[in-house]
């Protein structure tokens, strides 16, 4: 079961850094335009984080 976790977030994580990571490194916007779109990934990777590490936790108690 865990082993389907892992692979489900790393799925996640792949298209979270396909989609969002090459916006900010190769968009041709304004500095500002970047950043905001840096702090938007930077929190989708957070929620991400916090959904895994959540899951695992409770997955764990059995």
């Amino acid at each position: 079961m865990r082993w389907m976790i892992y692979i489900g977030f790393a799925v996640l994580y792949l298209l979270t850094t396909l989609y969002g990571l090459g916006p900010v490194l190769l968009a041709d916007g304004s500095f500002r335009e970047r950043m905001l779109t840096l702090a938007v990934v930077l929190l989708i990777y957070a929620g991400i984080t916090w959904g895994l590490r959540d899951l695992l936790r409770r997955t764990g108690k059995r």
